[in-house]
């Protein structure tokens, strides 16, 4: 453990305005239907989280699968003998916690594993991470990615508990904010940051300081498996009868559904996957430039969020563009639609399994991209357009080899995916490319255990 810290009046008066500005806001967040559930564990009404030697900070879902793999190594990087250790692991959203709490689970049933307790992150209130942090006594507390908590920060320093954040990201814009109070920052600083690139290694330097910062791989690459058999996604309507033939066009055999690949050919299945509501203009100008150059494909259109369904039955239908629900897919004639609009939840994946080109949205509008790895685990190049900050932590290179296609605007999109429409990539190629992509940038876990059994050991 670090010696506690006295800390300076200057920044415990902007701590006391920073608690002021919480107590404010909480009727608000009440409010909030995200927020109101566990309630009581946010504002430590249920009493402060359990003991446990180290204490992991996941913002949502994709932070709790690095928590998940932190955990799952961990007792890699220990001394022969030594207890594994409690870990508490904590997310502000139900996402993260579902996420954690099937990490939980699953290390449950296996000899030597870390035990792992999932709760709701506290809201930052100095005085309430001051008690947090008495009643947990970690040895050592990790901030994954881009979580900084003020309150949190402080209390480490005054009781004297090593902090690390690991994967750091940092953008341009969160460092202009930061830059407003460099001296509260800088008395504030972990122990140490390992931060996923160069860039982000600089941003973080200018806050806390360069000698506290340090490269790491991105532990995001380590969780990449495109060597699993991709999930197949079954089409089939009602009365076991799914699209076949032309690329889901037309009736197949009784109880066939595709599997594997699409069929091919002049009718190919192209997918605009996780399209969002501000891109929508220029999703529908996609959809509409496919229809005249490939009059013949089938189009899988997958809004990021299904209450735009309805928003999108409303274009389409203004637009002339026959369509058929998804879960309409199989009655009738409606199963000749040239677009397949998604109502169902959890297909996507799948549907890469069939679709000869993909387009992955949030990119097209300055919204940083949606996960354009995912088409790459099925063999499927995807096509993304020019904002896709997201995703930096996987580099400029995946355009240079060709596994994933940029382009500047919507008909940069259009033009890639028919070409791609017009002469798919070999499947089993793509993956293998892809696969020794993410191999080659693997190690990030490694690092973040070694710096974590670090502080378990010392501390």
């Amino acid at each position: 453990m670090a010696a506690p810290e006295k800390t300076p009046l200057a920044v415990r008066a902007t701590l006391g305005l920073y608690g002021l500005a919480w107590r404010a806001t909480l009727p608000g967040l009440r409010r909030n239907k995200r927020l109101a559930e566990g309630w009581d564990a946010r504002v430590l009404a249920a009493g402060p989280p359990p003991q446990a030697e180290l204490w992991v900070q996941a913002a949502s879902g994709g932070e709790a699968y690095l928590a998940w793999e932190l955990a799952r190594r961990l007792p890699e990087f220990l001394p022969p003998g030594r207890e594994p250790p409690r870990v508490l692991a904590t997310t502000f959203t139900s996402q993260g916690l579902g996420v954690l709490e099937r990490a939980r689970d699953e290390l449950a049933g296996q000899a030597g594993a870390v035990t792992l307790l999932p709760a709701y992150f506290p809201f930052d209130l100095p005085g309430s991470m001051r008690r947090a942090l008495k009643a947990v006594q970690p040895r050592a507390v990790v901030l994954l990615e881009s979580e900084l908590w003020p309150g949190l920060l402080a209390a480490c320093r005054e009781q004297g508990v090593p902090t690390l954040i690991l994967n750091g990201r940092m953008t341009a814009k969160s460092l202009r904010g930061y830059s407003h109070l460099p001296w509260f920052w800088r008395a504030l600083a972990p122990e140490r940051v390992l931060a996923v690139s160069e860039d982000d290694a600089g941003r973080f330097g200018r806050v806390f300081g360069a000698e506290r910062v340090d490269r790491m791989p991105n532990i995001k690459f380590d969780r990449l498996d495109f060597d699993a058999a991709p999930a197949r996604l079954d089409l089939a309507g009602p009365g076991g009868e799914a699209p076949r033939g032309e690329a889901l066009r037309g009736e197949a055999p009784r109880g066939e559904a595709p599997r594997g690949e699409a069929p091919r050919g002049e009718a190919p299945f192209i997918v605009l996957g996780s399209v969002r509501r501000e891109e929508e203009d220029d999703a529908l100008r996609i959809i509409q430039g496919l229809r005249e150059r490939l009059p013949d494909a089938v189009i899988g259109l997958f809004p990021r969020h299904m209450q735009r369904v309805e928003a999108w039955r409303k274009l389409l239908s203004e637009a002339g563009a026959p369509f058929v629900l998804r879960s309409a897919l199989g009655q009738g004639d409606q199963a000749a639609a040239p677009v397949i609009l998604w109502d169902v939840f959890g297909e996507l994946s799948a549907a890469f399994g069939l679709a000869a080109c993909c387009f992955m949205g949030g990119s097209l509008a300055e919204l940083g991209g949606q996960n354009f790895l995912e088409p790459l685990g099925h063999g499927v190049v995807p096509v993304v357009g020019p904002s896709w900050s997201n995703f930096a932590w996987v580099g400029e290179e995946v355009f240079e080899t060709g596994l994933v296609r940029r382009a500047e605007d919507w008909r940069g999109v259009l033009d890639q995916l028919c070409a791609l429409a017009a002469a798919p990539p070999d499947r089993a190629a793509v993956r293998a490319a892809a696969a020794e992509y993410a191999k080659s940038r693997r190690g990030g876990a490694e690092a973040a255990c070694q710096a974590v059994a670090q502080c378990l050991i010392s501390g």
